[in-house]
């Protein structure tokens, strides 16, 4: 695929851009690198500890689309070595450190998701255990004399676990640099991240520098908050829409995107017009997010997904049991609401099953559940309902 850099089409490129990143360091950097006509290697560093991808991935992702658009090459960097030391998580902790076995049995799930949005004729995975681990005694000398200790107490993390006498092990410090010098590595020209990367970020723009390169041009993007409201989205926080949730699942989460960050959600993860959104979220907010939810389910699973991804979230809110469940087959003739539940995969143990029933969690057949000694027949192919949306129907 040529390159594309005549001056209209980055001018369109970078117009968008900037009403998307929350900061480009720097634009007129970008610029002529954009016009330059060369094939650009943008880096996006990858945290192999979570592998699953939600729509908060997607902000960078699909900015990443369009600079494979222009003709440019997406490298990610699974960070196999670096999670071996466990990055600072910004809640004045440091996260786990994984095996190389387990960074790399997660990195193997990311370029199947990454490209659901991406091309990946133009899409590159590669492990920074392959440069780092090869670095000697002296080489983490010479890295580590680039940074000062006050540099690094820059970080807001660093920085609020110093104030407030929080421990910081001298092998954190390294986190940054070595992430840095995967810009070095790779000769990145351009790296995206979240404004939570921000100081490593410009670290590896730094490094290159110190390591006689040209300094790579980097942009971020805001964190998209979550369902709850209030945390950026997370898996461990259970507030995310996942890109690999069915379509049913999808519609049924954009319809929680809370009101006051729909336009956020519409501006950052979809290619709607500003003008449309707006409309629709001043005029009718409930038929916006409809109209969210179907461009979500449309990007990720198609428009034929569409139609039964709204109906069954139609029959759910209306409280009906949705013609399209799983089946779950049994041997048994006879099964308790304990067992049903722990089958099901709807509690993880005894104890559980029955707190669900007791806090009326449960139905079968669409009637409440309050007995923990109720028997069912699964002759009568019973539907068993956790919540108002988790659906299983036994058979034998």
């Amino acid at each position: 695929m040529a390159v594309i850099s005549d001056e209209k089409s980055i001018k369109i490129f970078l117009d968008d851009l900037q009403q998307k990143a929350t900061a480009i360091h720097s634009i007129e950097g970008l610029s002529d690198k954009l016009k330059s006509g060369k094939r650009l290697i943008i880096k996006f560093g990858c945290d192999p500890s979570r592998p699953d991808l939600h729509l908060g991935h997607s902000v960078p992702l699909r900015q990443f689309k369009k600079f494979q658009e222009l003709g440019h090459e997406i490298v990610f960097i699974i960070g196999d070595y670096t999670a071996m030391i466990g990055d600072p998580s910004g809640k004045n902790k440091t996260r786990p450190s994984l095996t190389l076995e387990q960074t790399r049995k997660s990195g193997e799930t990311y370029f199947k998701q990454v490209t659901k949005i991406l091309d990946p004729k133009l899409t590159t995975i590669a492990y920074n255990s392959e440069w780092l681990s090869k670095m000697n005694f002296a080489d983490i000398i010479k890295l580590s004399s680039k940074y000062t200790v006050a540099r690094m107490l820059e970080r807001d993390d660093f920085s609020k676990r110093f104030k407030t006498n929080i421990p910081i092990s001298v092998h954190e410090f390294l986190y940054p640099l070595m992430q840095g010098y995967d810009s070095v590595a790779i000769k990145a020209d351009i790296e995206i991240g979240g404004t939570d990367q921000t100081f490593n970020l410009l670290v590896g723009r730094e490094l290159q520098r110190d390591y006689d390169q040209i300094a790579q041009e980097v942009i971020t993007f805001p964190l998209l908050v979550g369902l709850d409201g209030k945390e950026k989205m997370s898996k461990s926080l259970n507030n995310y829409i996942g890109l690999n949730e069915s379509s049913e699942t999808m519609f049924e989460k954009c319809m929680k995107v809370p009101d006051d960050l729909l336009e956020s959600y519409f501006r950052l993860t979809t290619d709607i017009d500003a003008k449309a959104y707006k409309t629709w979220i001043n005029t009718d907010v409930r038929n916006a997010h409809f109209e969210y939810a179907k461009e979500i389910v449309r990007l990720y699973h198609g428009a034929d997904a569409i139609e039964q991804a709204q109906k069954r979230y139609l029959e759910i809110a209306q409280g009906s049991i949705p013609q399209i469940i799983k089946t779950l087959k049994c041997e048994q003739n006879k099964m308790s609401i304990i067992e049903m539940l722990v089958v099901s995969g709807f509690a993880t143990s005894n104890s559980q099953a029955r707190q669900l029933v007791l806090g009326n969690g449960v139905k079968v057949d669409g009637v409440s559940v309050t007995d923990t000694y109720a028997i069912y027949d699964i002759l009568n192919e019973p539907t068993l309902q956790k919540g108002k949306n988790s659906f299983v129907k036994f058979t034998k």
